[in-house]
């Protein structure tokens, strides 16, 4: 009992002593924390201290390097202002340098044009006093023929007594002897007269007219096609004729009544032939038979689909055409039936030569002379563009092209003297204006180009022979011959029936006679040759 209670006490004793040094350690403990957690306390000021010391040093310095990045962009700014100002300066004084220069080069062009211009007033200031000049001339030649005709007068009276002397001749026959002998002297000096002064006016005249119209030619070049009423479709093999023709003929039947052409199949190996007037159709017939043949399918239900497509893509291929004819030559506000009668001249020919190509070239060929001769170069643009327009419907009207042209400017409302030239363009009525003229002169020039325009070998040698024959019909005339193609013709004189003075006049005769009676493109030079030779032989 006792032990129990002394192991009672100790363990009790042991207890409290545990919780006394439990006590003792929680105190410790708290005293400890409360020391540890003052340390901390004082550490983390001091760490939070330096690093507001660290941060407001850190701000400093990037305030310190946020001015010098500041100063370094202002200064990098100022320096990119001047740059872009210098840059700026330059392309304004590049600028007025290059307006200076242009205004130089117009001023000088201008100063050039005006020289231009002064030296052919002065030049033609200079052919009029030269004209005037010669007219003087011929008018003192004229007085004294007259003066020597009196004193021929004068001395009639004593040539008749003394030629009844001397001769034993009448009064009559002596007036007729002498008046053949001063009408002859006389003729010859005013043939020689005329002849020069003529030839002078001509070389002038040459000249000017030769300036003017190769200017036009040199400044106008456009392309020409060559083309005829039959067109020409490639096949790939033979035995395409056979599909093309059809089960008894039906689908080249149906080609022919859908297009109006006719299909000409012969033995020709891989081609079929196009034959038909109207240009439009042939080639509405052309284009359906070369799809038809790449398709495959010939039938006459796929021709008359593909015949009636064709037909209105052409119809746009047409007034496109005809506008940018209307473009190229610069022209505005024509009718819209007048661009579409343009646009089909693309598709027809005259003695082989693209009416569409040469309704443009001799627009351009009028406009350029219109303007070297200070005229409407509208107008003659105009003109020249519409004068063959009544070729889109010759083949379906009938009538003349001259006069179906003009018909289609009257229902249209063009300018009267706009019909007026397309009637006067072959001559047919007298030009009231000088650009009328022009656009005949641009139609012989864009058709008698050499190859502008082919015709036949028989019609080509028919011509030539028709021209030597008027050569020769003349009175002395010992041979003739055509060369250059027609565009001259030489003429061989017997110089015992003709002589210097007599030839002058031939050549007029001759020339008259070829414009009388001949169709021809251009100009035929009459050019007569006398040649006297004397032969004797030494025995």
């Amino acid at each position: 009992m006792t032990y129990l209670n002394s192991l009672l006490l100790a363990t009790m004793n042991i207890g409290l002593a545990i919780g006394l040094c439990a006590a003792a350690l929680v105190v410790g403990a708290g005293v400890v924390f409360l020391v540890l957690n003052n340390v901390y306390k004082k550490r983390e000021k001091k760490r939070a201290e330096d690093k507001l010391d660290e941060t407001n040093v850190r701000v400093a310095r990037m305030i310190e390097s946020a001015k010098a990045e500041c100063k370094q962009i202002k200064k990098e700014a100022i320096l990119e202002a001047k740059e872009q100002d210098l840059k700026l300066r330059n392309e304004f004084d590049r600028e007025v340098k290059e307006k200076r220069a242009e205004q130089q080069r117009v001023e000088q062009r201008l100063n050039r044009q005006e020289d231009l211009l002064e030296k052919k007033e002065n030049e033609l200031a200079r052919a009029k006093e030269s004209v005037e000049a010669q007219k003087q001339n011929l008018q003192k030649k004229l007085e004294e023929v007259e003066r020597t005709q009196a004193q021929v007068a004068r001395q009639h009276e004593l040539m008749i007594e003394e030629l009844e002397r001397v001769a034993q001749l009448t009064k009559d026959e002596a007036k007729r002897i002498l008046t053949e002998e001063i009408l002859d002297e006389t003729r010859h000096d005013v043939a020689i007269q005329v002849r020069n002064l003529e030839q002078q006016a001509k070389d002038e005249a040459e000249l000017n007219a030769k300036n003017i119209i190769t200017l036009a030619i040199q400044r106008c070049a456009s392309d020409h096609a060559s083309e005829s009423t039959v067109s020409v479709v490639p096949l790939p093999n033979d035995d395409m004729k056979a599909r093309i023709i059809g089960r008894e003929g039906r689908n080249i039947r149906a080609i022919e009544n859908a297009t109006g052409i006719e299909l000409i199949i012969d033995d020709t190996p891989e081609v079929v032939i196009l034959s038909g007037f109207d240009p439009v159709r042939r080639e509405v017939a052309r284009i359906t038979l070369e799809r038809l043949i790449q398709d495959g399918r010939i039938h006459p239900a796929r021709i008359e689909e593909t015949v009636e497509k064709v037909q209105k893509e052409l119809d746009q291929q047409i007034k496109a055409a005809g506008e940018n004819a209307m473009f190229e030559v610069g022209i505005f506000g024509l009718h819209p039936e007048i661009i579409k009668l343009i646009g089909r001249l693309k598709f027809r020919t005259s003695y082989g030569q693209n009416v569409y190509r040469h309704s443009v070239e001799v627009a351009q060929l009028a406009g350029l002379m219109a303007q070297e001769l200070g005229l409407d170069v509208n107008f003659a643009k105009r003109a020249g563009l519409l004068h063959d327009i009544g070729k889109a419907v010759d083949h379906e009207q009938e009538g003349t092209h001259i006069q179906l042209g003009a018909d289609i400017a009257k229902k249209y409302k063009e300018n009267a003297m706009i019909v007026n030239a397309i009637m006067a363009h072959h001559g047919d009525v007298e030009p009231k204006t000088i650009e009328a003229v022009l656009v005949a002169a641009a139609d012989a020039i864009s058709g008698a180009r050499p190859g502008a325009r082919r015709e036949t070998g028989s019609n080509y040698v028919k011509r030539l022979e028709k021209l030597e024959e008027i050569a020769k019909s003349f009175h002395g005339v010992d041979k003739t011959y055509a060369i250059q193609a027609g565009r001259e013709v030489r003429v061989i004189v017997k110089p015992e029936q003709v002589d210097d003075a007599q030839a002058l006049f031939l050549a007029k005769d001759i020339a008259k006679k070829i414009e009388a009676e001949l169709e021809y493109p251009g100009q035929i030079k009459v050019n007569v040759i006398r040649e006297f030779r004397s032969v004797e032989f030494a025995k």
